[in-house]
């Protein structure tokens, strides 16, 4: 595992580049590491760009939770990328998102949206229910076809029937803007931040996987909800 002064961790093909408070991918990261990096972690900044993310061209896993990217965020085409969280930021409509998502991202298999206004679970508002998240999930199937596992839940073959049928019609509507309210902000206190991974491993140098059932729903400080795929499940 190699570290440096500039806050870049690097164990074999995976890049980590936390909490760092940059806006934009430094234009540095892609010219050291684009040509081999596999995994990407650029969590816990204060990214509203994606610029400089076509420099890495291998990408297959790319973490991105925790920072300021919205509705218009844009992607390059990455053919090989099949692992996307966007967790914690500030989307609060699927529509064009996921439409520029199946056009960019051909071979995605995993996305994540947990903590963003669009994904009307109790990250968001404990006046969401089951039915709310469900109906969201029928949408993205709808849209995203070759999806395997969503949030933190895998895809079951009555959704995928579910979302042929009735997935066109399951939009979710725009909510209104309050980012006063909802603590989306960049001014969000660290201990309400939220963070896939459990309290033991956000040291960004130990980026080990844990493996276990998850029901969506958000019961603690710390979601796990996109640390559990296996190569086989892909």
């Amino acid at each position: 595992m190699e570290s440096n002064d500039l806050g870049i961790v690097v164990n074999g093909t995976q890049v980590s580049y936390i909490g760092q408070d940059c806006e934009a991918i430094p234009e540095f990261l892609g010219t050291k590491y684009g040509d081999f990096a596999k995994r990407l972690d650029l969590s816990f900044n204060l990214l509203r760009s994606l610029e400089g993310l076509e420099a890495f061209s291998c990408l297959e896993e790319l973490i991105l939770d925790n920072n300021l990217l919205t509705n218009d965020l844009q992607l390059p085409r990455l053919p090989h990328l099949h692992t996307l969280t966007i967790n914690k930021n500030q989307i609060t409509e699927l529509d064009s998102l996921l439409d520029h998502l199946a056009e960019v991202l051909p071979f995605l298999k995993y996305l994540s949206l947990l903590g963003n206004k669009a994904c009307p679970n109790e990250l968001v508002s404990l006046d969401n229910d089951e039915s709310d998240y469900q109906r969201y999930r029928y949408f993205i199937l709808h849209k995203l076809t070759n999806l395997k596992f969503l949030d933190a839940r895998k895809v079951t073959r009555k959704e995928r029937v579910e979302a042929v049928t009735r997935g066109a019609f399951m939009k979710i509507v725009k909510p209104k803007d309050d980012t006063a309210s909802s603590g989306f902000g960049s001014s969000t206190p660290a201990s309400q931040q939220y963070t896939p991974l459990p309290q033991a491993n956000r040291d960004p140098s130990n980026h080990r996987g844990i493996l276990a059932k998850c029901h969506y729903i958000y019961r603690g400080r710390h979601s796990e909800g996109n640390r559990f795929i296996r190569d086989d499940q892909l």
